[in-house]
């Protein structure tokens, strides 16, 4: 399943990734935002079970902001499944 969320308070303007019939996170792109987390965020999540990566994710907080691009990759995924 293709996914495509629109996060809000965070930098990254859309976050795509695909979640195959297994859980699995099987591909996700970020644009915009910290190039270098979001890449190292890829690359931890690929692969992983999406309710677990969703878990682990959810209420990091960037910088004063009460969220984070990982927070709303946990929303996108809790929303997607």
């Amino acid at each position: 399943m293709k996914i495509v969320y629109k996060p809000s308070g965070v930098c990254c303007r859309e976050m795509k990734f695909e979640v195959d019939d297994n859980n699995k996170i099987t591909s996700a792109e970020f644009i915009g935002g910290c190039n270098g987390n979001l890449s190292g965020l890829r690359s931890l999540i690929i692969g992983q079970d999406a309710n677990d990566v969703a878990s682990k994710l959810e209420g990091i907080q960037c910088g004063g902001k009460s969220t984070s691009c990982p927070d709303q990759l946990s929303k996108a995924i809790k929303q997607s499944l």
